[in-house]
């Protein structure tokens, strides 16, 4: 039986749209639901300021003065190590630098989940709409393809600050942004307001593999009341809605457990068959046909397995990651390699 494992979210976003916000509205959600939340932050500078917002019984690990995605690298996976081990918490929240690119710490934590019982759920992407629609009119420099990195990896997409612009505004920001990522949930939203039932489903086991082959997200709207005092005095927040049945699912990872072990050659042979979305894999594993464990990787159609010995009781267990594969595909296949080891384990 596996380990439970803790769920990670990843809040991603430039500069100034409204993470933090999102990342303390959300961490009240959780608490108020019983639940205990625990924070990764991570600040270009040498203090965290933006933790300061974040209550104090709420456990959080500062990672400072560089980006997980380059200079703090390796630092992430120790700090989801203390958090597990030492908090207990039940679901994880990271939030990256405005620079980081979301590719990057999906890559760290999948690294991470191989040694560490936790599981990377979803990207949740806050973009600064007036930012972005002027940088798409005037510029379109360093910042401009950052922000189209973060849009693309996001499972869940928030247009921030949409009581600033007009309706022809809206839609033209809109349509650019479904453009870079038409699977992914996009919302307009004041304040990084927004349903909290949306981040639920996206910890929903199976919910993203079950709806992989829905369409891309709809143009639904739903207009929301103004209840919160933070909103302007005229806004209207509006969320671009779409029904469960849509994916969720641009970008994604999957995590298998081996409940034992595998004929090395099929394995081989299941990797080299992967579907070209899927781009990154990684994993620890026993075969049958050997007695020692190995380190797999897979990146760019290339496979290379080298013998290990991990450090403490490591399961086996194989990390896909790519954009809008079908989870089930991966999993039937690899249940299939182990019912074939039963097999010839019997005869």
């Amino acid at each position: 039986m596996a380990q439970k494992r803790v769920t990670v979210y990843i809040l991603s976003g430039f500069l100034g749209s409204g993470k933090t916000t999102l990342l303390t509205k959300t961490i009240d959600h959780f608490t108020e639901a019983g639940r205990k939340p625990a924070v990764i932050m991570n600040e270009i500078g040498e203090v965290n300021l933006d933790g300061q917002l974040v209550a104090n019984e709420v456990p959080m690990s500062e990672l400072l003065g560089g980006c997980i995605c380059c200079s703090s690298r390796g630092d992430l996976a120790t700090a989801l190590h203390e958090l597990v081990t030492g908090e207990q918490p039940d679901l994880i929240f990271i939030e990256s630098t405005g620079i980081a690119n979301p590719m990057e710490i999906i890559d760290e934590v999948t690294d991470a989940s191989l040694i560490i019982p936790v599981e990377l759920k979803a990207v949740i992407t806050v973009v600064d709409a007036p930012q972005l629609l002027e940088l798409n009119r005037t510029s379109r420099g360093k910042t401009y393809r950052l922000m189209k990195e973060q849009i693309r990896c996001a499972n869940l997409l928030l247009l921030n600050k949409t009581d600033l612009l007009t309706g022809t505004a809206l839609e033209e920001v809109d349509t650019l942004v479904r453009e870079w990522n038409p699977y992914a949930s996009i919302h307009f939203t004041v304040f990084s307001q927004i349903d909290m039932r949306l981040v639920e489903m996206l910890e929903e086991e199976g919910y993203a593999a079950a709806h992989l082959t829905a369409e891309p997200a709809s143009h639904d709207h739903e207009s929301d009341s103004r209840s919160s005092q933070e909103e302007h005095e005229h806004a209207q927040e509006h969320e671009h809605g779409s029904h469960h049945h849509h994916s969720h699912s641009h970008v994604m990872a999957y995590t298998h457990f081996f409940e034992r072990a595998v004929d090395s050659n099929a394995f081989e042979e299941f990797v080299s068959k992967l579907p070209q979305e899927v781009y990154r894999a990684k994993g620890i594993l026993s075969f049958s046909d050997t007695s020692s464990r190995f380190l797999f990787q897979y990146a760019y159609r290339e496979m290379d397995f080298v013998k290990i010995t991990p450090k403490g009781e490591v399961p086996d267990v194989a990390v896909f990651i790519g954009e809008n594969f079908s989870r089930d595909a991966v999993r039937d296949a690899l249940l299939k390699l182990e019912s074939m080891s039963d097999n010839e384990a019997e005869s």
